[in-house]
Protein backbone atom coordinates (compact mmCIF):
# COMPACT_ATOMS: atom_id res chain seq x y z
CA UNK A 1 0.00 0.00 0.00
CA UNK A 2 3.06 2.42 0.58
CA UNK A 3 4.66 1.85 -2.82
CA UNK A 4 1.37 2.78 -4.04
CA UNK A 5 1.00 5.68 -2.18
CA UNK A 6 4.77 6.81 -3.05
CA UNK A 7 4.24 5.97 -6.73
CA UNK A 8 1.05 8.09 -6.82
CA UNK A 9 2.41 11.20 -4.73
CA UNK A 10 5.78 11.17 -7.21
CA UNK A 11 3.35 10.70 -10.52
CA UNK A 12 1.13 14.03 -9.15
CA UNK A 13 4.65 16.09 -8.41
CA UNK A 14 5.61 15.20 -11.73
CA UNK A 15 2.91 15.86 -13.87
CA UNK A 16 1.86 19.53 -11.81
CA UNK A 17 5.39 20.34 -12.55
CA UNK A 18 5.37 19.57 -16.34
CA UNK A 19 2.08 21.34 -16.38
CA UNK A 20 2.40 24.00 -14.58
CA UNK A 21 5.59 24.95 -16.50
CA UNK A 22 4.40 24.43 -19.61
CA UNK A 23 1.03 26.39 -19.32
CA UNK A 24 2.98 28.98 -17.60
CA UNK A 25 4.58 29.21 -20.94
CA UNK A 26 1.15 29.92 -22.70
CA UNK A 27 0.47 32.40 -19.51
CA UNK A 28 3.79 34.69 -19.37
CA UNK A 29 3.80 35.05 -23.49
CA UNK A 30 0.12 36.09 -23.80
CA UNK A 31 0.58 38.75 -21.10
CA UNK A 32 3.60 39.84 -22.32
CA UNK A 33 1.98 40.60 -25.54
CA UNK A 34 -0.75 42.09 -24.15
CA UNK A 35 -3.30 39.38 -24.16
CA UNK A 36 -5.92 39.59 -21.36
CA UNK A 37 -5.68 36.21 -19.37
CA UNK A 38 -8.89 35.14 -17.68
CA UNK A 39 -8.21 31.59 -15.87
CA UNK A 40 -4.61 29.50 -15.21
CA UNK A 41 -5.73 25.98 -14.29
CA UNK A 42 -3.29 23.24 -12.92
CA UNK A 43 -5.62 20.00 -13.71
CA UNK A 44 -9.18 19.60 -15.23
CA UNK A 45 -12.62 18.96 -13.23
CA UNK A 46 -13.75 20.40 -10.07
CA UNK A 47 -11.53 22.72 -8.58
CA UNK A 48 -10.03 21.77 -5.09
CA UNK A 49 -8.44 25.40 -4.91
CA UNK A 50 -9.00 28.60 -6.42
CA UNK A 51 -7.98 32.27 -6.02
CA UNK A 52 -8.51 35.54 -7.91
CA UNK A 53 -4.55 37.41 -8.41
CA UNK A 54 -4.92 41.21 -7.87
CA UNK A 55 -4.03 40.89 -11.77
CA UNK A 56 -7.59 39.56 -12.37
CA UNK A 57 -6.76 36.14 -13.27
CA UNK A 58 -8.26 33.22 -11.46
CA UNK A 59 -6.00 30.63 -10.39
CA UNK A 60 -7.49 27.27 -10.11
CA UNK A 61 -5.97 23.94 -9.10
CA UNK A 62 -8.39 20.90 -9.95
CA UNK A 63 -9.37 17.64 -9.10
CA UNK A 64 -7.93 15.60 -12.79
CA UNK A 65 -3.82 15.96 -12.27
CA UNK A 66 -3.41 14.93 -15.99
CA UNK A 67 -3.26 18.46 -17.94
CA UNK A 68 -4.32 22.13 -17.43
CA UNK A 69 -5.21 25.13 -19.82
CA UNK A 70 -4.60 28.67 -19.77
CA UNK A 71 -8.46 30.27 -20.60
CA UNK A 72 -7.75 33.82 -22.68
CA UNK A 73 -9.69 36.50 -23.67
CA UNK A 74 -12.18 35.18 -26.33
CA UNK A 75 -15.34 36.73 -28.40
CA UNK A 76 -15.60 33.44 -29.86
CA UNK A 77 -16.32 31.98 -26.59
CA UNK A 78 -18.65 35.19 -25.36
CA UNK A 79 -19.10 38.61 -25.25
CA UNK A 80 -16.61 41.03 -25.03
CA UNK A 81 -16.35 44.47 -23.64
CA UNK A 82 -15.79 47.10 -26.37
CA UNK A 83 -12.89 48.66 -23.95
CA UNK A 84 -11.19 45.14 -23.74
CA UNK A 85 -11.49 44.35 -27.43
CA UNK A 86 -7.74 44.59 -28.00
CA UNK A 87 -6.79 42.10 -25.48
CA UNK A 88 -9.14 39.65 -26.96
CA UNK A 89 -6.75 36.73 -28.44
CA UNK A 90 -9.19 36.17 -31.62
CA UNK A 91 -7.99 39.73 -32.28
CA UNK A 92 -4.72 39.07 -32.31
CA UNK A 93 -1.74 38.88 -35.33
CA UNK A 94 -1.40 35.30 -36.70
CA UNK A 95 2.48 35.92 -35.49
CA UNK A 96 1.08 36.80 -31.75
CA UNK A 97 -1.48 33.79 -31.60
CA UNK A 98 1.32 31.18 -32.84
CA UNK A 99 3.80 32.51 -30.25
CA UNK A 100 1.56 31.85 -27.77
CA UNK A 101 0.95 28.26 -28.91
CA UNK A 102 4.71 27.77 -29.17
CA UNK A 103 5.87 29.05 -25.91
CA UNK A 104 4.36 26.25 -24.22
CA UNK A 105 6.00 23.11 -25.62
CA UNK A 106 9.03 25.57 -26.04
CA UNK A 107 8.91 25.99 -21.43
CA UNK A 108 8.77 22.12 -21.24
CA UNK A 109 12.43 22.42 -23.75
CA UNK A 110 13.31 24.83 -21.25
CA UNK A 111 12.70 23.51 -17.85
CA UNK A 112 14.56 20.36 -19.43
CA UNK A 113 17.83 22.39 -19.87
CA UNK A 114 16.96 23.91 -16.60
CA UNK A 115 16.99 20.64 -14.85
CA UNK A 116 20.17 19.29 -16.68
CA UNK A 117 22.37 22.08 -15.75
CA UNK A 118 21.20 21.55 -11.90
CA UNK A 119 21.88 17.66 -12.06
CA UNK A 120 25.32 18.25 -14.16
CA UNK A 121 26.30 21.00 -11.29
CA UNK A 122 25.50 18.55 -9.22
CA UNK A 123 26.65 15.22 -10.15
CA UNK A 124 24.99 12.79 -12.43
CA UNK A 125 25.75 9.17 -10.97
CA UNK A 126 26.10 6.74 -13.29
CA UNK A 127 27.87 3.16 -14.53
CA UNK A 128 31.09 2.79 -16.17
CA UNK A 129 30.08 1.39 -19.90
CA UNK A 130 31.86 -1.86 -19.07
CA UNK A 131 30.16 -4.82 -20.92
CA UNK A 132 29.46 -8.65 -19.56
CA UNK A 133 30.94 -11.24 -22.25
CA UNK A 134 28.57 -11.12 -25.02
CA UNK A 135 26.17 -14.12 -25.78
CA UNK A 136 28.14 -16.21 -28.20
CA UNK A 137 27.56 -15.25 -32.12
CA UNK A 138 26.28 -11.75 -30.99
CA UNK A 139 26.95 -9.18 -33.05
CA UNK A 140 29.18 -7.96 -30.16
CA UNK A 141 30.89 -11.43 -30.04
CA UNK A 142 31.88 -11.22 -33.92
CA UNK A 143 32.83 -7.23 -33.36
CA UNK A 144 35.49 -8.92 -30.62
CA UNK A 145 34.21 -7.36 -28.10
CA UNK A 146 35.13 -9.19 -24.55
CA UNK A 147 33.67 -9.86 -20.99
CA UNK A 148 35.84 -6.33 -18.93
CA UNK A 149 35.72 -4.17 -22.18
CA UNK A 150 35.65 -0.70 -21.59
CA UNK A 151 33.54 1.45 -24.06
CA UNK A 152 35.62 4.68 -24.19
CA UNK A 153 34.02 6.04 -27.72
CA UNK A 154 31.85 5.97 -30.10
CA UNK A 155 32.78 7.18 -33.33
CA UNK A 156 34.55 10.60 -32.17
CA UNK A 157 32.11 10.92 -29.01
CA UNK A 158 33.35 10.33 -25.88
CA UNK A 159 31.15 7.52 -23.52
CA UNK A 160 31.60 8.21 -20.05
CA UNK A 161 28.56 6.65 -19.12
CA UNK A 162 26.74 3.46 -19.30
CA UNK A 163 23.80 5.45 -20.32
CA UNK A 164 25.60 7.42 -22.57
CA UNK A 165 26.38 3.95 -24.04
CA UNK A 166 22.87 2.88 -24.63
CA UNK A 167 21.48 6.57 -26.22
CA UNK A 168 24.66 6.34 -28.77
CA UNK A 169 24.04 2.90 -29.89
CA UNK A 170 19.98 4.05 -30.08
CA UNK A 171 20.67 6.48 -32.39
CA UNK A 172 23.00 4.51 -34.20
CA UNK A 173 20.58 1.51 -34.47
CA UNK A 174 18.07 3.89 -35.68
CA UNK A 175 20.26 4.95 -39.05
CA UNK A 176 21.53 1.13 -39.57
CA UNK A 177 24.78 2.51 -39.31
CA UNK A 178 28.17 0.72 -39.39
CA UNK A 179 29.28 1.62 -35.84
CA UNK A 180 33.16 2.52 -35.03
CA UNK A 181 33.75 2.50 -31.33
CA UNK A 182 37.09 2.46 -29.12
CA UNK A 183 37.23 0.35 -26.07
CA UNK A 184 40.26 -0.41 -23.23
CA UNK A 185 40.44 -4.13 -22.24
CA UNK A 186 40.87 -5.24 -18.99
CA UNK A 187 44.63 -5.51 -19.61
CA UNK A 188 44.66 -1.39 -19.95
CA UNK A 189 45.25 -1.63 -24.07
CA UNK A 190 43.02 0.95 -26.35
CA UNK A 191 41.40 -1.28 -29.74
CA UNK A 192 39.38 -0.06 -32.57
CA UNK A 193 36.15 -1.90 -32.99
CA UNK A 194 33.03 -2.16 -35.83
CA UNK A 195 29.87 -3.13 -34.58
CA UNK A 196 27.20 -3.88 -37.62
CA UNK A 197 24.02 -1.88 -36.93
CA UNK A 198 23.21 -2.21 -40.86
CA UNK A 199 20.61 -5.03 -39.83
CA UNK A 200 19.07 -4.79 -36.71
CA UNK A 201 15.29 -3.70 -35.64
CA UNK A 202 15.54 -0.13 -34.75
CA UNK A 203 13.66 -0.91 -31.76
CA UNK A 204 15.02 0.30 -28.17
CA UNK A 205 13.33 -2.98 -26.77
CA UNK A 206 15.14 -5.31 -28.73
CA UNK A 207 18.69 -3.70 -29.34
CA UNK A 208 20.39 -4.86 -26.65
CA UNK A 209 19.09 -8.19 -26.83
CA UNK A 210 20.32 -8.28 -30.33
CA UNK A 211 23.72 -6.55 -30.30
CA UNK A 212 24.31 -9.46 -27.37
CA UNK A 213 25.19 -6.36 -24.79
CA UNK A 214 24.86 -6.09 -21.38
CA UNK A 215 26.35 -4.16 -18.29
CA UNK A 216 29.15 -5.99 -16.83
CA UNK A 217 28.13 -6.85 -13.12
CA UNK A 218 30.50 -7.84 -10.46
CA UNK A 219 30.57 -11.29 -10.11
CA UNK A 220 27.76 -13.28 -8.05
CA UNK A 221 28.60 -16.68 -6.96
CA UNK A 222 26.89 -19.32 -8.85
CA UNK A 223 24.46 -20.47 -5.58
CA UNK A 224 21.06 -20.93 -6.52
CA UNK A 225 18.60 -18.80 -3.99
CA UNK A 226 15.55 -20.01 -6.30
CA UNK A 227 14.72 -22.65 -8.01
CA UNK A 228 11.29 -21.83 -9.86
CA UNK A 229 8.40 -24.62 -9.95
CA UNK A 230 7.68 -26.45 -13.06
CA UNK A 231 11.22 -25.07 -14.99
CA UNK A 232 13.53 -26.87 -16.62
CA UNK A 233 15.91 -27.04 -13.28
CA UNK A 234 12.93 -28.00 -10.70
CA UNK A 235 12.78 -30.75 -13.41
CA UNK A 236 16.06 -31.95 -13.19
CA UNK A 237 15.91 -32.06 -9.69
CA UNK A 238 18.42 -28.99 -9.08
CA UNK A 239 17.88 -27.35 -5.13
CA UNK A 240 17.90 -24.06 -3.36
CA UNK A 241 21.62 -24.04 -1.81
CA UNK A 242 23.27 -25.88 -4.86
CA UNK A 243 26.54 -24.33 -5.75
CA UNK A 244 26.94 -25.09 -9.81
CA UNK A 245 30.92 -25.99 -10.47
CA UNK A 246 30.44 -26.41 -14.19
CA UNK A 247 28.16 -27.22 -16.72
CA UNK A 248 28.90 -29.54 -20.01
CA UNK A 249 32.38 -29.84 -18.32
CA UNK A 250 33.21 -26.07 -18.41
CA UNK A 251 34.00 -24.54 -15.06
CA UNK A 252 31.81 -21.98 -13.81
CA UNK A 253 33.10 -19.05 -11.70
CA UNK A 254 29.79 -16.70 -11.58
CA UNK A 255 26.32 -16.89 -11.92
CA UNK A 256 27.11 -14.43 -14.69
CA UNK A 257 28.57 -17.54 -16.80
CA UNK A 258 25.82 -20.04 -15.59
CA UNK A 259 23.16 -17.50 -17.50
CA UNK A 260 25.01 -16.76 -20.48
CA UNK A 261 26.12 -20.27 -21.05
CA UNK A 262 21.69 -21.14 -20.77
CA UNK A 263 20.44 -18.59 -22.50
CA UNK A 264 22.41 -19.09 -25.41
CA UNK A 265 21.38 -22.75 -25.67
CA UNK A 266 17.53 -23.04 -25.79
CA UNK A 267 16.48 -27.07 -26.02
CA UNK A 268 20.31 -28.24 -25.08
CA UNK A 269 20.70 -31.37 -22.71
CA UNK A 270 22.64 -30.05 -20.28
CA UNK A 271 25.33 -31.70 -17.48
CA UNK A 272 25.84 -30.01 -14.65
CA UNK A 273 28.19 -30.39 -12.09
CA UNK A 274 26.74 -29.59 -8.58
CA UNK A 275 28.10 -29.11 -4.87
CA UNK A 276 25.81 -30.38 -2.55
CA UNK A 277 26.93 -29.66 1.17
CA UNK A 278 29.56 -32.52 1.44
CA UNK A 279 28.57 -34.24 -1.95
CA UNK A 280 28.52 -33.74 -5.79
CA UNK A 281 26.46 -34.69 -7.93
CA UNK A 282 25.67 -34.99 -11.69
CA UNK A 283 22.37 -32.98 -12.98
CA UNK A 284 20.96 -33.46 -16.45
CA UNK A 285 18.52 -30.83 -18.08
CA UNK A 286 16.85 -29.73 -20.99
CA UNK A 287 16.91 -25.90 -20.89
CA UNK A 288 13.93 -24.53 -21.70
CA UNK A 289 13.45 -21.71 -24.14
CA UNK A 290 11.22 -18.65 -24.36
CA UNK A 291 10.80 -15.39 -26.85
CA UNK A 292 12.33 -12.71 -25.64
CA UNK A 293 12.29 -9.59 -27.73
CA UNK A 294 11.84 -11.35 -30.42
CA UNK A 295 14.73 -14.12 -29.82
CA UNK A 296 14.42 -17.60 -29.11
CA UNK A 297 16.61 -17.56 -25.29
CA UNK A 298 17.38 -20.53 -22.99
CA UNK A 299 16.01 -20.38 -19.63
CA UNK A 300 16.92 -22.78 -16.78
CA UNK A 301 14.28 -21.15 -14.23
CA UNK A 302 16.74 -20.21 -11.41
CA UNK A 303 18.00 -17.21 -9.63
CA UNK A 304 21.18 -16.71 -7.90
CA UNK A 305 21.48 -16.71 -3.56
CA UNK A 306 22.67 -13.46 -3.31
CA UNK A 307 23.42 -10.29 -5.55
CA UNK A 308 26.92 -8.80 -5.55
CA UNK A 309 26.18 -6.13 -2.95
CA UNK A 310 29.02 -5.61 -1.74
CA UNK A 311 30.36 -1.93 -2.06
CA UNK A 312 33.99 -2.38 -2.99
CA UNK A 313 32.82 -4.56 -5.66
CA UNK A 314 30.65 -1.83 -7.65
CA UNK A 315 33.44 1.06 -6.59
CA UNK A 316 35.45 0.54 -9.66
CA UNK A 317 32.44 0.59 -11.94
CA UNK A 318 31.41 4.37 -10.59
CA UNK A 319 31.44 7.21 -12.69
CA UNK A 320 30.11 10.41 -12.31
CA UNK A 321 29.61 13.37 -14.35
CA UNK A 322 29.76 17.07 -12.65
CA UNK A 323 30.50 20.14 -14.33
CA UNK A 324 31.35 23.72 -13.17
CA UNK A 325 27.76 26.27 -13.34
CA UNK A 326 29.39 27.92 -16.97
CA UNK A 327 30.54 24.39 -18.46
CA UNK A 328 26.92 22.98 -17.69
CA UNK A 329 25.00 25.25 -20.10
CA UNK A 330 26.34 24.23 -23.14
CA UNK A 331 25.66 20.20 -21.86
CA UNK A 332 22.26 20.54 -21.02
CA UNK A 333 21.28 21.68 -24.51
CA UNK A 334 23.32 19.42 -25.73
CA UNK A 335 21.57 16.79 -23.86
CA UNK A 336 17.87 18.46 -24.26
CA UNK A 337 19.50 18.00 -27.98
CA UNK A 338 20.27 14.76 -28.08
CA UNK A 339 16.99 13.48 -26.20
CA UNK A 340 14.44 15.74 -28.44
CA UNK A 341 16.33 14.14 -31.51
CA UNK A 342 16.45 10.68 -30.24
CA UNK A 343 12.50 10.84 -29.93
CA UNK A 344 11.95 12.31 -32.96
CA UNK A 345 13.39 9.59 -34.90
CA UNK A 346 11.62 6.52 -32.30
CA UNK A 347 8.40 8.66 -33.57
CA UNK A 348 9.50 8.69 -37.15
CA UNK A 349 10.64 4.63 -37.17
CA UNK A 350 6.93 4.11 -35.18
CA UNK A 351 5.09 5.21 -38.18
CA UNK A 352 6.81 3.62 -40.49
CA UNK A 353 6.32 0.44 -38.25
CA UNK A 354 9.83 -0.25 -37.34
CA UNK A 355 9.66 0.59 -34.16
CA UNK A 356 6.93 -1.27 -31.77
CA UNK A 357 3.78 0.79 -30.67
CA UNK A 358 4.01 -1.04 -27.16
CA UNK A 359 6.56 1.78 -26.68
CA UNK A 360 3.92 4.05 -26.47
CA UNK A 361 3.54 4.82 -22.23
CA UNK A 362 0.44 5.35 -20.72
CA UNK A 363 -0.23 7.08 -17.34
CA UNK A 364 -0.23 4.00 -15.51
CA UNK A 365 3.61 3.61 -16.99
CA UNK A 366 4.64 7.03 -16.57
CA UNK A 367 3.19 6.64 -12.43
CA UNK A 368 5.20 3.59 -11.90
CA UNK A 369 8.53 5.04 -13.59
CA UNK A 370 8.04 8.68 -12.01
CA UNK A 371 7.43 6.17 -7.99
CA UNK A 372 10.88 3.99 -9.28
CA UNK A 373 12.97 7.18 -9.99
CA UNK A 374 11.63 9.00 -7.13
CA UNK A 375 12.66 5.74 -5.14
CA UNK A 376 16.23 6.35 -6.24
CA UNK A 377 17.17 9.75 -5.34
CA UNK A 378 15.99 13.10 -5.84
CA UNK A 379 18.42 13.33 -9.04
CA UNK A 380 17.16 10.51 -10.97
CA UNK A 381 13.81 11.73 -10.50
CA UNK A 382 14.86 15.05 -11.77
CA UNK A 383 16.20 13.31 -14.63
CA UNK A 384 13.27 11.54 -14.83
CA UNK A 385 10.73 14.42 -15.32
CA UNK A 386 13.29 16.21 -17.67
CA UNK A 387 13.06 13.61 -19.80
CA UNK A 388 9.41 13.67 -20.33
CA UNK A 389 9.38 17.15 -20.27
CA UNK A 390 11.11 16.67 -23.64
CA UNK A 391 8.62 14.00 -24.57
CA UNK A 392 5.65 16.70 -23.73
CA UNK A 393 7.30 19.33 -25.74
CA UNK A 394 7.74 17.65 -28.58
CA UNK A 395 4.17 15.49 -28.59
CA UNK A 396 2.51 19.09 -28.44
CA UNK A 397 4.14 20.73 -31.12
CA UNK A 398 2.41 17.77 -33.66
CA UNK A 399 0.36 19.29 -36.04
CA UNK A 400 -2.79 17.74 -35.05
CA UNK A 401 -5.60 20.33 -34.51
CA UNK A 402 -6.63 20.21 -31.21
CA UNK A 403 -2.72 20.31 -29.95
CA UNK A 404 -0.17 23.18 -29.72
CA UNK A 405 1.23 22.17 -32.94
CA UNK A 406 -2.19 21.81 -34.58
CA UNK A 407 -3.03 25.45 -34.38
CA UNK A 408 0.59 26.63 -34.92
CA UNK A 409 -0.38 24.58 -38.83
CA UNK A 410 -3.99 26.80 -38.79
CA UNK A 411 -1.80 29.93 -38.23
CA UNK A 412 0.96 29.24 -40.79
CA UNK A 413 -2.31 28.28 -43.28
CA UNK A 414 -4.01 31.47 -42.27
CA UNK A 415 -1.22 33.56 -43.10
CA UNK A 416 -0.41 31.71 -46.18
CA UNK A 417 -3.65 32.76 -47.34
CA UNK A 418 -4.22 35.85 -46.16
CA UNK A 419 -7.49 35.47 -44.47
CA UNK A 420 -8.70 33.20 -41.49
CA UNK A 421 -9.90 29.59 -42.29
CA UNK A 422 -13.55 29.07 -42.10
CA UNK A 423 -15.04 27.81 -38.81
CA UNK A 424 -16.31 24.55 -40.41
CA UNK A 425 -12.80 23.85 -41.22
CA UNK A 426 -11.76 24.41 -37.60
CA UNK A 427 -14.40 22.20 -36.00
CA UNK A 428 -13.70 19.85 -38.72
CA UNK A 429 -9.93 19.93 -37.68
CA UNK A 430 -10.67 19.86 -34.15
CA UNK A 431 -12.90 16.94 -34.47
CA UNK A 432 -10.37 15.18 -36.29
CA UNK A 433 -7.88 15.84 -33.89
CA UNK A 434 -9.74 14.63 -30.94
CA UNK A 435 -10.46 11.34 -32.28
CA UNK A 436 -6.76 11.28 -33.17
CA UNK A 437 -5.58 12.07 -29.40
CA UNK A 438 -8.24 9.87 -28.14
CA UNK A 439 -7.06 6.56 -30.44
CA UNK A 440 -2.85 7.41 -29.22
CA UNK A 441 -4.68 7.53 -25.62
CA UNK A 442 -6.65 4.00 -25.92
CA UNK A 443 -3.05 2.66 -27.35
CA UNK A 444 -1.45 3.79 -24.29
CA UNK A 445 -3.75 2.48 -21.75
CA UNK A 446 -3.83 -0.46 -23.75
CA UNK A 447 -0.32 -0.84 -23.64
CA UNK A 448 -0.25 -0.23 -19.93
CA UNK A 449 -2.38 -2.75 -18.99
CA UNK A 450 -0.67 -5.51 -21.13
CA UNK A 451 2.29 -4.60 -19.36
CA UNK A 452 0.60 -5.10 -16.09
CA UNK A 453 -1.02 -8.66 -17.08
CA UNK A 454 1.79 -9.79 -18.49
Amino acid sequence: MLGIIWTLVSFIVAISVLVAFHEFGHFWVARRLGIKVLRFSIGFGKPLWRRRGRDGVEYVIASIPLGGYVKMLDEREGPVAEAELSQAFNRQSVSKRIAVFFAGPAFNFLLAVVFYWALYIAGIPGLKPVIAEPVAGSIAAVAGLHAGDRVSQLGTEPVPTWADLRTGLLEAGLGHAQLAMTVVGRDGASRSLTLDLSNIPPDPEKLFTTLGLQPYVPPIPPVLGTVLPDKAAAQAGFMVGDRILALDGLPMASFQEIQAYVIARPGHVLKAEVQRGEQRIELSAIIGSETQSGLNVGRLGVMPQEIAANDDLWQDLRAEQRLAPWAAVPAALNQTWQISGLTLKLLYHMVRGEVSVKNVSGPIQIAQAAGASASAGLGAFVGFIAVISISIGIFNLLPIPILDGGQILFGLIEAAKGSPLSERFQIAGQQIGLTLLMLLMGLAFYNDIVRQLS
